[in-house]
C-alpha cells in the first residue's frame, strides 16, 4: 500500500486527501470493517450514507493536513465534520465521492497494478 494523495480545491485552497493505514484504522474503529464503510459510501446498493462519507473525508483530509504539518514544521489544524459537510455541499457530493473513490483505489493498488 502506498501513501497516495488526491487533491481537492475548496475556496481557493488546495487540500491533500490521503488514504493510508492511519485512515483505515480510524474507519475500522468507527464502522467495524472497511467493507462496511465502503458499502455505506459507495451508493451502489443504497443511498450514500452522508455521515460515513463525511467521516471518511474528515479522516482523509486530517491525515493530509497532519502530514503537511509534519513536513513543514507548522502547527496541525484539523478540520471538523461540519467543515467537511460544507465542503461536500459546495464542491458537490458526486465530485467528492469520485475523488474519495479514486484516492482509495489508487492507494490500495499494488505496484504491478499501477504500472498497467
Amino acid at each position: 500500500m502506498k501513501d497516495n494523495a488526491g487533491k481537492i480545491t475548496y475556496k481557493e485552497k488546495e487540500y491533500k486527501v490521503v488514504f493510508n493505514l492511519n485512515v483505515m484504522e480510524a474507519i475500522q474503529e468507527e464502522y467495524g470493517t472497511l467493507d462496511n464503510w465502503t458499502e455505506l459510501t459507495s451508493g451502489a446498493n443504497q443511498e450514500v450514507n452522508i455521515k460515513a462519507l463525511k467521516f471518511g473525508y474528515t479522516e482523509m483530509l486530517n491525515e493530509g493536513l497532519s502530514i503537511e504539518a509534519e513536513e513543514s514544521g507548522e502547527e496541525y489544524k484539523p478540520v471538523t465534520p461540519a467543515f467537511v459537510g460544507r465542503m461536500l455541499t459546495d464542491i458537490g457530493l458526486e465530485n467528492m465521492t469520485k475523488t474519495l473513490q479514486d484516492t482509495v483505489i489508487e492507494s490500495t493498488k499494488t505496484d504491478e497494478e499501477k504500472n498497467v
